[in-house]
């Protein structure tokens, strides 16, 4: 029986739970291994040796190690291809690329501005920190732009990379998810047709609703 991959870090974490999205598409068998990071276990050595950055997720699959969350559901992808979602990333070199064209846009131009919402709205305030109200302002105006390209694409397809759901799509839940259910600027996302429409199907899929119950204080 195959040893089930580990991953490294708490549910509530947006990179977190993006690999277990992942994983739970490709129907792969994992461990979830608690890293507590108010007690600065992410710091110490021997988590340094499979995450240098101190960051989460840290994963394993039997001898081998990996860090950032994408690269991580790129591997998970390519060496479980058979399992589960199939063409999750893609069955042919046009569908990888478009899917790639996609996830970059999700790391480069969606990715900072919402993880700075999602922070300064739904993080600060439990960590009795100031908002930044500029940041807000700045970075709501961003996200905003990006989202009006997203609203043209998604008028054309389904979802971003074409009919079929994709990890260009999973990509997009961790953030979206708090936005919409964690901050008052929710709607960015469901005031726009066609994004609202992709948001709330990509978001009701059983397996991001595992990963959000796995979220859910016990």
């Amino acid at each position: 029986m195959a040893t089930p991959v580990k991953v490294y870090g708490p549910p509530l974490s947006t990179a977190v739970s993006r690999v277990l999205a992942c994983l739970h598409e490709k129907g792969v068998d994992y461990q979830l291994i608690s890293v507590n990071m108010a007690k600065g276990e992410h710091k110490k050595p021997d988590y340094l040796k499979i995450q240098p950055f101190g960051q989460v997720p840290a994963f394993e699959d039997e001898d081998i190690s990996l860090f950032e969350s994408r690269a991580i559901c790129r591997y998970i992808c390519n060496k479980y291809v058979d399992k589960g979602n199939k063409g999750l990333y893609g069955m042919n070199p046009l569908a990888k690329a478009s899917i790639d064209q996609w996830l970059e846009a999700e790391g480069q131009s969606f990715s900072p501005p919402s993880s700075t919402l999602v922070f300064q709205l739904a993080f600060a305030p439990r960590m009795k920190l100031k908002q930044d109200e500029g940041a807000i302002r700045q970075n709501e105006e961003k996200l905003a732009k990006v989202l009006d390209v997203y609203e043209k694409r998604l008028g054309e397809s389904r979802f971003l990379a074409g009919d079929e759901f994709s990890l260009a799509d999973l990509s997009h839940l961790p953030n979206t998810q708090y936005l919409v259910n964690a901050t008052d600027r929710g709607e960015l996302i469901t005031s726009r047709e066609n994004v609202g429409r992709w948001w709330s199907e990509i978001s009701s899929r059983e397996s991001w609703q595992k990963v959000v119950e796995m979220q859910k204080p016990t």
